[in-house]
């Protein structure tokens, strides 16, 4: 376990990465001792950094939802992270240059809570609170260096999770659609970069179905004492792998009758 001091000069490396576009060095490396309770608490001191300059929490995001990217970190379960107002960017919008360090996208489907979820709670009763199911791009960063240049070694789950599960921003369609009237397994992307397909996927490659996503989030919030609260956005995981978005790129995401969502960087 790390100190309260280790935990706090870390979230404030992140925020610094953060504001000066310059990334931190990798956690588990600086400290191999560091647990995932530990990240959590980095991911929850970084938080409460950006709450303080007047920052709302808005949402949350779950992450690592599919098995492949599960394989990769040698994990077997989910993370999660915090959405804020500020993350929030239209359909259509063109990120400014220097906004993000590495950014890249992923497709996703948003659920928009109209009631709380809290606890252990069933399909039914995820989607009974569900106002209305999005197409949604989550804009990823990194603000922890992905390879440690001296030993070589990459990001592990313990940095992606400090990093506030490597959330940066997000784009929510202006389609809704209610959730009792979809199969999201078979809710489907293609994603174009510059005109060019570069990546497909279908809902199921969330956990077999975006809702079990909000089970697990919902299981897991409680464990720390918080829950999904009534209006917040939650990005369900995503079905397609990072797309790397560089300077003057433009995303097109078309999620055929579900919607679309382009999103554009200076």
């Amino acid at each position: 376990m790390l100190s309260r001091s280790d935990i706090e000069a870390a979230a404030g490396a992140l925020v610094e990465a953060e504001r000066s576009g310059a990334q931190t060095g990798l956690l588990s490396v600086r400290h191999p001792q560091i647990t995932l309770d530990d990240a959590y608490a980095i991911q929850a001191a970084f938080i409460k950094r950006k709450l303080a300059t007047g920052r709302r929490v808005v949402g949350c995001k779950i992450g690592l939802t599919s098995r492949v990217m599960q394989e990769a970190l040698g994990i077997d379960t989910p993370d999660s992270g915090v959405l804020l107002d500020d993350m929030a960017f239209a359909d259509g919008a063109t990120v400014p240059a220097g906004r993000f360090i590495q950014p890249r996208i992923e497709a996703e489907i948003a659920f928009i809570m109209k009631s709380v979820l809290e606890g252990e709670v069933t399909r039914e009763e995820v989607i009974a609170a569900t106002e209305s199911v999005v197409p949604s791009l989550e804009i990823l960063d990194t603000r922890i260096l992905r390879k440690d240049p001296q030993t070589g070694a990459a990001r592990k789950i313990f940095d992606t999770v400090a990093d506030n599960a490597a959330n940066a921003g997000f784009v929510l369609g202006s389609q809704r659609h209610s959730p009792e009237t979809l199969d999201l397994r078979w809710a489907g992307v293609i994603l174009k970069r510059d005109g060019e397909v570069v990546a497909t996927g279908l809902g199921a490659g969330v956990l077999d179905d975006p809702v079990t996503a909000l089970i697990w989030l919902s299981r897991r919030l409680a464990s720390v004492g918080q829950r999904i609260e009534t209006g917040q956005v939650v990005l369900s995981g995503s079905f397609i792998s990072p797309v790397e978005c560089p300077p003057g790129t433009r995303i097109d995401a078309d999620f055929g009758t579900f919607g679309s969502i382009a999103i554009g960087f200076e």
